[in-house]
Parts: C-alpha cells; structure tokens; sequence
C-alpha cells in the first residue's frame, strides 16, 4: 500500500508500539521504514553566555543522545542506519521537509495530548496534520 513511510518517535515509552504499527502497516518490508526524532531548539536568551553551560554545546549533546537513542530503538527493530534521521528544529516543520525531501507517501506518529493542557497547546501531532501533503496516521497512545 505505501512504498515509504516515515515514522516520528519521541522516546516516551509508547516509541515502541508506534513502530510496530508502523512496521504493520508496510506488511513487515522495514526498507520502507525511514525513524525521525525531532530536537527542538534550545533558545537562548541574552546574557546566557554568562553561564557555565553553552547552549550550542549543550544542544549538540541533546542531538547526539538522541541519535544514540534512534540508533537503539533501529537496531532493536532491524531498521538500517540510513533510514534514522535525527533532526534541529520545529517538530512538525522537519517531519513535513523530510516526507518531502524522501518523498514518502504517509507519517506515522503517535498520538498524544488528549486532554487538559497538551489539547489546548496542541500536539505535534495535530501540528503535523496541518498542512501535510500525505496520509499521517496517528497511533492511538494511552495515557503514561
């Protein structure tokens, strides 16, 4: 049914039950599978450079970590290094880049945020539905 898709994953506990959907709907052809995870940026305020810690560096270490992390979460599921794609910026923005770029025809995401304060702010998964170009399923996730 589709020939690429990509799947978002944010560590939570849920990541795995994700992937495994996704890895359903592909019929078990893990060729079709590209893994991302999203880091947002850490903003920087003036006079932050007068602290001990670097932001830059500190989100290098944030991009670095979660690389290890998709690499982990890959090898576990038997998806290759050249279908992991640990991205900077804006959730949403970088999932919708990829799918263009790779040309992949859904995204699955986990969903979250069903009540209180995550629905009034929005998911990423609700961000990504707006303006996506392809399929995106949303995996149901209960609450953690």
């Amino acid at each position: 049914m589709y020939n690429k898709v990509i799947v978002a994953v944010d560590f939570s506990a849920s990541s795995q039950h994700v992937v495994d959907r996704a890895i359903a709907l592909v019929g078990n052809d893990l060729v079709k599978l590209e893994l991302v995870h999203v880091v947002e940026p850490i903003t920087t305020v003036w006079g932050m450079e007068s602290y001990t810690i670097d932001p830059a560096e500190m989100q290098d270490k944030i991009l670095e970590s979660s690389a290890g992390l998709l690499r982990e979460l890959a090898d576990n599921c038997g998806v290759g290094a050249e279908q992991q794609h640990t991205l900077l910026g804006s959730p949403a923005s970088k999932i919708r880049e990829l799918q263009d770029e790779l040309g992949a025809d859904a995204i699955v995401i986990g969903s979250h945020g069903h009540a209180g304060w995550k629905l009034m702010l929005g998911s990423t998964a609700t961000k990504l539905l707006h303006g996506a170009k392809v399929d995106v399923l949303t995996v149901y996730v209960p609450d953690e």
